[in-house]
């Protein structure tokens, strides 16, 4: 595992993670869930796998 900082918060990671997974269907596939929701919230997507952790 690398060695990151955490810009977010565990809340805030927790909600970005809840909004993918609400808005999957919507979106058509987690991946694009991914990418429409951390443009909204102003990060780098990365694969839910990393973020759920």
């Amino acid at each position: 595992m690398s060695k990151t900082t955490n810009k977010f918060s565990p809340e805030v990671r927790e909600r970005a993670v809840r909004m993918v997974f609400d808005g999957e269907g919507q979106h058509g596939s987690r991946w694009k869930a991914v990418m429409s929701i951390s443009a909204k919230i102003g990060c780098a997507p990365m694969p839910t796998s990393f973020l759920s952790t």
